[in-house]
């Protein structure tokens, strides 16, 4: 049976939060423990091996009691139970019923996606919400935290570059200009400034911006812009009539990702049927919240509320988030089915992002925390969720 629970947004036992990913360089700890000693990636399987599921047909006896003994699966959302990639179709998922479907008993808790490193890391949860695939590979490769990236649901960056009305019209305008940022200038945006020849402290600086409210932010003084993400503050921004100017870094072909599903190497090889399965049903929830989005945003704006709303979120701001989120996934279905990361795409937007400085300057090898095969094989050939006779 799953469950959820509200967790303020914080896991009170964490030292770490936006300092994961707002340039500190200190080690992130958990209880006060740094995170180190990450295992050997495994390749043989750990637990014997049980009967896959077959379309309409019951799940297997064996598989369903594996899946069991998994035990409790702790899913932590990366913001609040937003109507956004990577937490929509857990919560869609959830409400219909499709974990307990697959015998599987799932937790899910509000969190938010920088506190959720370190505890992923150390399996004291078990999935979690990424909001890039650099930014898992990242946090992953400083901290020697082994992940395991499973589904990526968005194959566009998402962030955007929102400057102030008459401030630029062009990327050359912004040099010599301050940017302001929440913990720090987003990737997508970092890399194609960079592309423009603009490098954050030569040709361009940024500052700290309190809060999230881009209504606040568009009047601060001695910024031109901030990043933001084109499913959230750039609708908020039409909607009270503010004018603004967007550079879209996908208009400027950067690569990029969001809607990051990951787990650690600990579960998935320990208990590597809750792994699959617990993915093949937030496909199916994913698949769902596509072809109804304006129900699935409901679904998530139901259970805001249930839990106390942190963010004061709105039921506007969010129904017009998943309609522009699920409008690109949905758009990117031709490159493959929903979820199933693309290697080719993931090598283009590490190269780029370590062209700016990300994992310190090295393309990272790829090949420890991606699993591109698990969620690509959920799917039958012709492309439908393999699902079980229920």
């Amino acid at each position: 049976m799953t469950r959820r629970r509200a967790s303020a947004l914080v896991v009170l036992t964490l030292t770490v939060a936006v300092a994961a990913c707002g340039g500190n360089d200190q080690e992130p700890t958990l209880t006060g423990v740094p995170i180190s000693g990450a295992t050997t990636l495994v390749t043989e399987p750990l637990v014997p091996p049980v009967s896959d599921i077959r379309a309409g047909e019951p799940i297997p006896d064996d598989r369903c009691a594996a899946n069991r003994a998994a035990g409790t699966i702790t899913y932590l959302s990366s913001f609040d139970f937003a109507a956004t990639a990577s937490i929509i179709d857990v919560i869609v998922a959830d409400e219909r019923g499709y974990y307990d479907d697959l015998c599987l008993d799932v937790e899910l808790v509000a969190s938010f996606s920088t506190a959720n490193y370190p505890l992923i890391a150390a399996n004291e949860a078990q999935f979690s919400s990424g909001g890039s695939f650099s930014e898992v590979v990242d946090f992953g490769g400083r901290n020697e935290a082994e992940f395991r990236v499973m589904s990526v649901e968005g194959r566009t960056g998402i962030d955007a570059l929102i400057v102030k009305d008459g401030e630029a019209e062009t990327l050359e305008g912004l040099r010599g200009s301050t940017i302001g940022v929440k913990g720090k200038i987003t990737p997508s945006v970092a890399a194609m400034l960079a592309e423009a020849g603009l490098r954050e402290g030569t040709d361009y600086s940024t500052v700290l911006l309190d809060g999230f409210d881009p209504k606040v932010h568009i009047e601060v003084p001695g910024i031109v812009g901030f990043p933001g993400y084109k499913s959230n503050e750039p609708l908020q921004l039409e909607a009270a009539g503010i004018p603004f100017t967007l550079f879209d870094p996908s208009a400027y072909d950067i690569p990029g990702s969001f809607g990051i599903i990951y787990t650690n190497a600990t579960f998935a090889d320990l208990h590597p049927s809750a792994t699959e399965d617990f993915m093949r049903a937030t496909m199916r929830g994913l698949a769902d919240a596509i072809d109804d989005p304006a129900a699935a945003a409901q679904i998530a704006v139901d259970l805001i509320n249930a839990n106390g709303n942190a963010m004061s979120l709105s039921p506007e701001g969010e129904i017009a988030r998943w309609e522009v989120e699920s409008r690109l996934i949905g758009g990117s279905a031709a490159l493959g089915p929903l979820g199933v990361p693309l290697l080719d795409l993931l090598e283009a937007e590490v190269t780029a992002y370590a062209g700016i400085g990300l994992f310190e300057g090295e393309v990272p090898d790829l090949s420890s925390v991606l699993d591109d095969r698990l969620v690509r094989n959920l799917y039958a050939s012709d492309g439908t969720l393999i699902w079980p006779a229920v």
